[in-house]
C-alpha cells in the first residue's frame, strides 16, 4: 500500500471517530435524564448490598422510588433506623422509629424428632424436594426439609441448616426477607427483633397425625391459651400463634406445653 493510501485511511478513520465523539457528546447532552440529587445523595447513605429487600431492584431503584414518593425513608431493612434518619434528613422529613425484624423459622423438627418417610437422593434444594411425593421426605408436610435453599439465599450468612433445619442468627440477619421468598414451605416469616416469645412450628395437623409424624410439633391443645393473661396467645386451626403486640414475655405459656414448642428465645435459644 502506497503512503497516499495509508494517509487517507487515517484521516478516514480519525474523521469517523471524531464524528461518532461529537456525536454521543451531543445526544449525551440531548437525551440525557435529569437526576433530583436527592437521589444520589441517598445513595451513597443506602448500604449497597442491592438485596432486593426493600422490594426494588437494589439500592438505586429505592433512591428513585424514596424521591419519587413511593416509598417510605425507611424502607431498607438493612439500613434499619440509622439509614433511614439520614435519609428522612435528605428528603427533610421526620423518620420515624424503625422496628427492627428478624427471620424466624417455625419448625422444630430436627433430625431426631421428625420422622421420614423414605430416603432422598435427588438435588439437595428445598423447592426440588418439595415437589416429590408428600411434598418431601419427612412426614410432616409442614416441617423444613433441610436442604438450605434459605442459605444459599440469604446475602448475609445469617441462617444456617443445624441439625436438619433452618436456624437463624438473629444478629447477622437483616429482614431482607430473602430466606421468605426461597422457602416453599413458608416456614419463614419476619417478626419484631423483641418478640421472644416463640411457637416453633406451623402444622395444621390435628394431634394424632401430628404426633404420628413429629415429637414436638404443636397439637392446638389450647393450654397456651387458656393460660395466657394477657390474651397473647392464641389457636387456630390446630396452631398456636403470638400477638407480638400483646405478649409480656412472661413464658407461662412455655411452661404450660406440653410438647416445649413455645419458646422464650433469649433463654432457650
Amino acid at each position: 500500500m502506497s503512503i497516499t493510501g495509508i494517509i487517507l485511511a487515517v484521516i478516514v478513520v480519525g474523521g469517523t471517530g471524531l464524528f461518532i465523539g461529537v456525536f454521543l457528546g451531543v445526544s449525551d447532552k440531548k437525551f440525557a435524564v435529569e437526576t433530583d440529587e436527592r437521589e444520589d445523595a441517598i445513595l451513597e447513605v443506602l448500604p449497597g448490598n442491592n438485596c432486593g429487600g426493600c422490594g426494588y431492584a437494589g439500592c438505586s431503584g429505592l433512591a428513585a422510588a424514596i424521591v419519587a414518593g413511593e416509598a417510605e425513608v425507611g424502607g431498607c431493612p438493612v439500613g434499619g433506623a440509622p439509614v433511614a434518619e439520614k435519609i428522612g434528613a435528605i428528603m427533610g422529613v421526620d423518620a420515624a422509629a424503625q422496628e427492627r425484624k428478624t427471620a424466624y423459622v417455625k419448625c422444630a423438627g430436627t433430625c431426631e424428632k421428625a420422622k421420614t418417610e423414605y430416603n432422598y437422593y435427588g438435588i439437595k434444594d428445598c423447592i426440588m424436594a418439595s415437589q416429590m411425593q408428600d411434598g418431601g421426605a419427612k412426614s410432616c408436610a409442614y416441617g423444613c426439609l433441610g436442604y438450605g435453599s434459605c442459605v444459599a439465599a440469604c446475602p448475609f450468612d445469617a441462617i444456617h441448616i443445624t441439625d436438619g433445619i433452618a436456624v437463624v442468627d438473629r444478629d447477622a440477619c437483616k429482614a431482607c426477607g430473602k430466606c421468605v421468598d426461597a422457602c416453599p414451605k413458608h416456614l419463614i416469616e419476619l417478626i419484631p427483633y423483641t418478640q421472644y416469645t416463640v411457637v416453633q412450628c406451623s402444622s395444621n395437623d390435628k394431634g394424632k397425625s401430628l404426633m404420628d409424624a413429629c415429637q414436638v410439633g404443636c397439637i392446638g391443645c389450647r393450654l397456651c391459651e387458656r393460660s395466657c393473661e394477657a390474651g397473647a396467645i392464641t389457636v387456630n386451626n390446630f396452631l398456636a400463634r403470638v400477638d407480638a403486640e400483646k405478649c409480656t414475655n412472661c413464658g407461662v405459656c412455655a411452661e404450660k406445653c406440653p410438647r416445649k414448642i413455645i419458646k422464650i428465645r433469649n433463654i432457650n435459644c
